[in-house]
């Protein structure tokens, strides 16, 4: 992430919406479990809010400053941070009873990597297990805070046959102005 983004990431304004607007929507009604993955948390603002709701959470960030970082703040908690990528995870088959993705797979370099994503959140998901979270929409503030930074926009109105393709049934999606929100089950 460019510099710009890395500050609006850590903002107060951005935790406020995390925890008052982002979190809520994508999180309603839906049963995580107990042992939850939550996939590039960055600066961990969604992780904060994520660890007072399951019993376990293991992050994977790909960022080592930032990984690092989250690691050394959740240190004593029940949240185990692992600087790796999702795309190629070191978790057994079957690992984990729910996964959360938050505005992050914009930052995938590439469509085929964001489903090889898809995939292993699939293959380290117990069957039925659920795979919730969200992505941005395209607006020019979005692409101007994207500025020398990665963005591969995911289409909403794909990510169902992407997600069924990576391992997943029950897909769905809601479109909101400025965001969109996925929830699935492992098949």
């Amino acid at each position: 992430m460019n510099r710009v983004h890395r500050w609006l990431c850590r903002s107060g304004w951005w935790r406020r919406t995390v925890e008052n607007s982002l979190l809520p929507w994508v999180l309603k009604d839906i049963e995580l479990g107990q042992n939850v993955l939550e996939v590039g948390p960055g600066p961990g603002l969604t992780t904060d809010v994520l660890r007072n709701r399951v019993p376990r959470l293991t992050c994977v960030e790909i960022d080592e400053r930032l990984a690092d970082s989250l690691s050394q703040r959740m240190a004593g908690s029940n949240v185990t941070v692992q600087r790796g990528d999702a795309t190629a995870m070191s978790f057994p088959d079957a690992s984990f009873d729910g996964a959360v993705s938050f505005t992050m797979l914009h930052h995938v370099p590439s469509a085929e990597l964001q489903d090889r994503l898809l995939a292993e959140v699939a293959r380290v998901l117990r069957p039925n297990a659920v795979f919730a979270g969200s992505d941005s929409r395209y607006s020019r503030i979005f692409g101007a805070l994207h500025l020398f930074d990665t963005m591969v926009l995911v289409d909403p109105e794909s990510l169902p046959r992407r997600l069924e393709a990576a391992g997943f049934k029950d897909v769905r999606i809601d479109v909101a102005k400025s965001a969109f929100r996925f929830r699935a089950r492992r098949a």
